[in-house]
């Protein structure tokens, strides 16, 4: 198993309840909670990568009112990223989880099974998204900041005119624990 490259205390560490990251960005902060139990590997990336600093300084390069933010690629193209496994990972699609508002945190893709670092959020409920996209988390506080980066002024191509960036994101083992 490629998990042998990652970290198995992060991964145990989630059995007192959900793992949460914290994303400070520059237009605010938001937290959301990871669904483990539905997407492992996913998640276990998305937590190793923020626990390693990976995504700090990192722009949310693409904005689309009304539909999603992106982010997590560190040349800010859209076209970047690793994994923590070092090469793309397979898609974790379940029927049990769908974007069904606004909120819901996925992986970016080129296509079947070819996550890396990228990840989105939805703006609202996106159903054609379904079975699509690996479903691994959603916005537990902080709405209040994406509705801000919502409302930043983009080009044609949809990148932010007012650049966001990540400076920092905060891992936890438990909400609770804070």
């Amino acid at each position: 198993s490629r998990y042998i490259r990652s970290d198995p205390a992060a991964m145990a560490d989630h059995r007192s309840g959900p793992r949460t990251v914290r994303l400070d960005t520059s237009t605010g902060s938001f937290t959301v909670e990871l669904y483990d139990q539905h997407a492992p590997k996913t998640c276990n990336n998305f937590y190793e990568l923020s626990k390693r600093g990976y995504y700090d300084g990192v722009v949310f390069h693409r904005i689309i009112p009304n539909f999603m933010i992106q982010g997590g690629d560190p040349t800010g193209t859209g076209r970047g990223g690793e994994s923590i496994f070092g090469s793309k990972f397979e898609d974790e699609i379940t029927r049990d989880l769908k974007h069904t508002g606004a909120g819901i945190l996925s992986m970016a893709n080129s296509g079947p099974n070819t996550n890396g670092s990228q990840f989105f959020i939805t703006y609202s409920k996106q159903a054609h998204l379904n079975g699509k996209y690996t479903i691994f988390g959603k916005v537990i506080d902080g709405m209040d900041t994406l509705d801000r980066m919502e409302k930043t002024p983009t080009d044609a191509k949809n990148k932010p005119k007012a650049e966001i960036r990540l400076s920092r994101m905060t891992i936890h083992a438990n909400p609770i624990a804070g």
